[in-house]
Formats: C-alpha cells, structure tokens, sequence
C-alpha cells in the first residue's frame, strides 16, 4: 500500500470522527501530505507550485490547510506535481534531450537554459541542475532546432571560446525573483537584493548601520554547500555573489530603490526597538564568516 493511501485514509479517518485539523502545516508535514521529498517541497515552495504564509510569532513559514487540499485536488496529483518539481544534471538532462552533455552545457553556458539549482561535489567542482519540464520545453520548441543539431552559428561559438558562462549569472537572478516572492515587507524584499551584494556594495549604498544590521537580520538563509569557511562553502558563496560590473550596478541600483522605498513604509527598527537577540549574529549569519565577518564589524560601530 503507498504512503499518499495511507494519508488520504488517515486524513478521511480524522475528518468521519470529528477531529479538528490544524488550519496550517508546518513544511515537513506538508511534504509528507503532498508526497514530496523536503528538497523537493522547498523548490515547488520557490517556483509557486506551493503556497505558504508567514507563521504566527516568527516561526517560520508555513502551508495552509486549504492550499494542501487544493493540490491533492488537482487532476494528476502527485505525479503531475512531482514532474513540475523534477530536477536533473547534465548527464540526465543531455538524455532527455537526445543531444551530447557538451552540448547541453554549452546551451546552458550561452544562456539557453537556465539552472534552477547547484551543489559541490567532493571533488570541489560544481554541478548544475535543471528542471526536467524546461528541458522538454526547449527541445520541442521549433526555433530552437538548429541549436540541438549540427554547429553552432559562428557569433555563439565565439561567445563560448571568449569564455562566457552565464550559468551562475542566470541562477543567481532566478534565485533573486524566487526570494521576492517570499518576501512579505519591503525590508525583506530590500534583504533578497542584498543578500546577492558583497557586503561593501551594500554599506555603500545603505550608510545607515542599523539599516544594514536589520538587512542583515532579514537576509534568506543560504543553502547549505559543506562546513563554513571550507573549499565547497567558499565556492558556493562566490556563486551567489554578484560579479560582472554590469550585475552589479544593477542590482546597487535596485538595493537603492528598494531601501528608500522600505523607508518610506517603514522605517527599520533602532536600537531601542531591538530585541536584545538582534545584536547577536544570527546561525545563518555566522555560517557566512568570509563574507560577512567585515560587515558584521562594521554593523558593531555605532554613528558618532
């Protein structure tokens, strides 16, 4: 008997005899209503697949009942739910497109299909993943047959002998639009810009500490690639950092609209407003020492 069986006679179960359900669920329970892995559940999250709500006290966020009910509703549920949510490498991927794993990284390097996830391997190298469903999409998409066949044309084979790899560029701007809509105030949504800055970009353009210091606070958590401060760590880090002058500039400039705006709503909370906790790095904090030791530093000064 499978587990999602299981579920739906246990929920009928509770619901004949009268038993009131939570109005929400925490992310781990509603993995397992929904049949997903956690890793699996958190990109459905991202994508939109999902629907989740602050959590009451600061707790996290969470999946209201009715949003469960919904998708189980769905015609296909689960497997049209799982396929949605399907990630695959290179090799995987290069099959499922019937074209060679060179190929598919050099469509992905010019920027023809764009990473949803990474991960370091022990051997220190980074693998790409990708959503099953946008791959079919491309190969079935007429326009794109001279790309699966035959030579590239000559400007994108210059473009890949002169080095260019948009693949950590095009994830970080997908992880940016996944973090706004997460967001639920104009700080959070100032911290996702942020979060993508080097620290110096970002004293740059907020001058105020406590402003940065409740950036800082409301920055996502990232995702976990090996211990801090090692190898894998360090490289993930300068993944999810923003590196081309261009890149830069633009998100500076939407850090800066997105600050004034926050200020406009909301001003961030001083010192005095402060839990005693907020001048304390937070586990997600101190999980980025590289990067976030010099503004830490800096946050600790008071404006004279």
């Amino acid at each position: 008997m499978s587990g999602n069986t299981v579920t739906h006679k246990t929920t009928a179960a509770c619901e004949r005899a009268g038993t009131t359900r939570d109005p929400s669920l925490a992310p781990t329970r509603a993995a397992r209503e929904l049949g997903l892995r956690r890793d699996e559940f958190n990109l459905a999250v991202l994508l939109g697949r999902i629907r989740t709500m602050p959590g009451e006290g600061g707790g996290g966020r969470r999946v209201p009942r009715d949003e469960i009910d919904r998708i189980r509703a769905a015609d296909g549920f689960p497997e049209r739910l799982r396929a949605e949510v399907r990630t695959v490498g290179t090799t995987e991927g290069a099959a499922l497109m019937e074209v060679t794993g060179a190929r598919l990284t050099r469509l992905a390097r010019l920027g023809l299909l764009v990473p949803v996830r990474f991960y370091v391997n022990r051997y220190r190298t980074v693998v790409w993943l990708y959503l099953a469903e946008e791959l079919r999409q491309f190969k079935h998409d007429e326009r794109n047959a001279v790309l699966l066949k035959g030579r590239a044309p000559e400007g994108l084979r210059d473009q890949l002998r002169e080095g260019l790899d948009l693949r950590p560029r095009n994830w970080r701007g997908r992880q940016l639009g996944f973090l706004l809509r997460q967001a639920d105030d104009p700080w959070a949504r100032a911290a996702a810009v942020a979060s993508l800055l080097d620290a110096d970009d970002v004293s740059d353009i907020v001058g105020d500490p406590h402003e940065r210091l409740h950036l800082l606070r409301l920055r996502p958590a990232p995702v976990a690639h090996g211990s801090p401060a090692s190898p894998a760590a360090r490289l993930a880090e300068e993944i999810a950092t923003a590196s081309g002058p261009d890149e830069i500039a633009w998100l500076r400039s939407d850090l800066a609209e997105a600050v004034a705006s926050a200020r406009r709503q909301s001003p961030a909370p001083r010192p005095h407003t402060m839990p005693p906790e907020a001048e304390r790095p937070t586990p997600r904090e101190t999980a980025r020492p590289g990067r976030l030791s010099g503004l830490l530093g800096r946050l600790r000064r008071r404006d004279p």
